[in-house]
C-alpha cells in the first residue's frame, strides 16, 4: 500500500493532468474544426450529425491528449515536491527518491494498459463511423441557396438567375429559370418579374410562386425546323423536390475497414494474408522461369544481368549465356546462319518476356510490401503511443524534481519541446515506414526508445553522482 507521501504525490498529479489533458483536447478540437468546417457548413447537415462526427473523432484525440498530459502533469507534481523542499527532506531522511515514483509509475502503467485496450477495441469503431458520416456528408449536395446575379444549378434540370432577395419575405425579383428537356417537359426559359419561395419540409417541397412573366417554350424537332412557343401569366407555380438535398445516413458495417479502422490482431492477419501471397507470387515467377533455359544457363543468371541484357550485333547470345555452357556449345556448332538469326530472334523475345515478367513481380511485390508496412506501422503505434505514458513519466519526474521548478509555464516549456520532438520523430518514422526506407518497429519505437535512455539516465542521475561527462573525467 502506498504511503501519505506517495499518495499525496499522486493527488498533485490529477489537477495538472486533467488541466492539461482536457486543454489539449480543446486544441486538437479546434485543429479538426478548422480543417475541416468548410465541409459542414453551408449543406443543411443536421446538428445531430455534426455533433456525433464531432463525439466519434474524439476517440483519436485521447489516445494522443493521454501521453502528453502524464509529462505536464509529472514535471509540474515533482516539481513543486522539490521545490518545497520536500524531495530534500526526504533525501536527508535515507530515503530513495525513487519509491516516490513507484506508485505515479504503476499508474502511467495502468494508463498504457487501458489505452492498448482503447486503441484496439474503441478506437477502431469510432474511425469507422468518423470515417462514413465523412463520405456521406461528402457526398451530399449543398442545400438550397440562391445569391444574386449568380446561377444555381444545385436542383437537377434546373438552373436559377434572380437578381434581388429580399431575405425577410423570401421574394425574389427579375427571376430567370432555365429548365432543361426532361421525360415529361420540353426545354423552356420561364421569366418573371417577381416570385415568392415557400419551403414544405415535411413533403421536401419548394414552391417558387411567379408573378406577371412568361415561357419561352423550345418544341421537339420536327424535321430540320426549330420550333418555340412563348406564353404569357399572371401567376404562375412551380414546385421543385428536395429530396436530393436531404442529408442521407448510410452503414458504416458495410463500408470497408482501412488500417485505422482495425484492430491489431485483424492488421496482423490481413499482414499474413499478404505475406503469404508475396510468397506465393515469387514461386509463381521462380515456377515461370524454371523450363525457359538450361540449368547452367539459369544458374548464371543474375539480377543486375536481366536488367542490363545487351542485344549487340553477334554478341548477343554471349550477353545472357555463359562461353562455357553446354548452350553456348551446341549454338557455336550451327553453320546455318538463318538457323542461328532464328534462335537469336527466339532468345531475345524469351528474355524479353522474362524482363517483362520480373519488372512486374518487382512490382507487385514493392506494392505488397508497402501494404504489410502501413499496416505494422498501426499495429506498431496502438502499442508505442501508449507505452509513452510510462516514457513520459520517467522523463517528467527526474526533470521536475533536477530543476526545482513545479510551475505551469516551464512544464508547459519542458512538455512542449520534448512532445515537438516525439510527434515529429512518430510522424516522420510513419513516412519512411510506409516508403520502406526503415522497418515499421524503428519508425513507431524509435522516439520511444531514444527518450526511454534519456529517462533512465535522469533517473539515474537524481539517485546517484553519476554523470556522463564522469566518463571521459576518470579516462583522463
Amino acid at each position: 500500500m502506498p504511503n501519505n507521501i506517495q499518495l499525496d504525490i499522486l493527488k498533485r498529479h490529477v489537477g495538472p493532468f486533467v488541466f492539461s489533458f482536457f486543454t489539449i483536447m480543446f486544441l486538437l478540437l479546434m485543429q479538426f474544426l478548422m480543417l475541416h468546417i468548410d465541409k459542414l457548413v453551408g449543406k443543411g447537415i443536421p446538428f445531430l450529425v455534426i455533433l456525433e462526427l464531432i463525439v466519434t473523432n474524439l476517440a483519436y484525440m485521447v489516445v494522443l491528449a493521454a501521453p502528453m498530459a502524464v509529462l505536464v502533469a509529472a514535471v509540474v507534481a515533482y516539481g513543486r515536491f522539490a521545490e518545497n523542499r520536500e524531495l530534500s527532506a526526504l533525501e536527508a531522511a535515507g530515503i530513495n527518491p525513487i519509491r516516490v515514483m513507484v506508485p505515479a509509475l504503476i499508474t502511467a502503467v495502468l494508463l498504457s494498459i487501458f489505452l492498448v485496450w482503447f486503441s484496439n477495441d474503441v478506437l477502431p469503431d469510432a474511425n469507422q463511423q468518423a470515417r462514413s458520416l465523412f463520405i456521406d456528408i461528402r457526398t451530399k449536395k449543398p442545400g438550397f441557396d440562391l445569391e444574386p446575379h449568380a446561377f444555381y444549378d444545385g436542383i437537377s434540370g434546373y438552373t436559377f438567375l434572380v437578381k434581388r432577395i429580399d431575405s425577410e419575405t423570401d421574394s425574389l425579383y427579375d427571376v430567370t429559370l432555365f429548365q432543361e428537356p426532361g421525360s415529361n417537359r420540353d426545354r423552356a426559359v420561364i421569366k418573371a418579374k417577381k416570385g415568392l419561395l415557400e419551403m414544405q419540409p415535411k413533403q421536401n417541397l419548394l414552391n417558387l410562386y411567379l408573378v406577371n412573366g412568361s415561357i419561352l417554350h423550345y418544341l421537339p424537332k420536327r424535321k430540320s425546323t426549330n420550333m418555340t412557343e412563348k406564353t404569357y401569366f399572371q401567376r404562375y407555380r412551380i414546385s421543385f423536390d428536395l429530396s436530393s438535398l436531404a442529408f442521407t445516413r448510410s452503414a458504416s458495417d458495410r463500408k470497408k475497414r482501412s488500417d485505422r479502422t482495425m484492430s491489431a490482431g485483424a492488421m496482423l492477419a490481413v499482414v499474413d494474408s499478404l505475406r503469404q501471397k508475396v510468397q506465393n507470387e515469387k514461386a509463381h515467377f521462380k515456377n515461370e522461369t524454371a523450363n525457359l533455359f538450361p540449368d547452367d544457363v539459369r544458374q548464371s543468371l543474375t539480377q543486375p544481368e536481366l536488367s542490363n541484357i545487351s542485344w549487340n550485333e553477334s554478341s548477343r547470345i554471349q550477353s545472357f549465356i555463359p562461353a562455357d555452357s553446354v548452350a553456348f556449345t551446341a549454338f557455336a556448332k550451327i553453320d546455318d546462319p538463318s538457323t542461328r538469326r532464328r534462335i537469336i530472334s527466339n532468345s531475345e523475345s524469351t528474355f524479353r518476356k522474362l524482363i517483362s515478367n520480373y519488372e512486374n513481380t518487382l512490382s507487385n511485390l514493392s506494392w505488397r510490401q508497402q501494404r504489410i508496412n502501413q499496416y505494422l506501422v498501426e499495429v506498431h503505434k496502438k502499442y508505442s503511443i501508449p507505452f509513452a505514458c510510462v516514457i513520459f513519466l520517467l522523463l517528467g519526474a527526474p526533470i521536475g524534481m533536477l530543476s526545482r521548478k513545479g510551475n505551469l509555464g516551464f512544464a508547459a516549456l519542458v512538455s512542449a519541446a520534448l512532445l515537438t520532438f516525439y510527434w515529429i520523430s512518430i510522424i516522420q518514422g510513419e513516412k519512411l515506414a510506409d516508403r520502406l526506407y526503415i522497418t515499421p518497429f524503428w519508425g513507431m519505437w524509435f522516439a520511444d526508445i531514444i527518450l526511454f535512455i534519456i529517462g533512465i539516465y535522469l533517473t539515474i542521475r537524481l539517485v546517484t553522482s553519476f554523470k556522463v561527462s564522469n566518463l571521459w573525467k576518470r579516462s583522463v
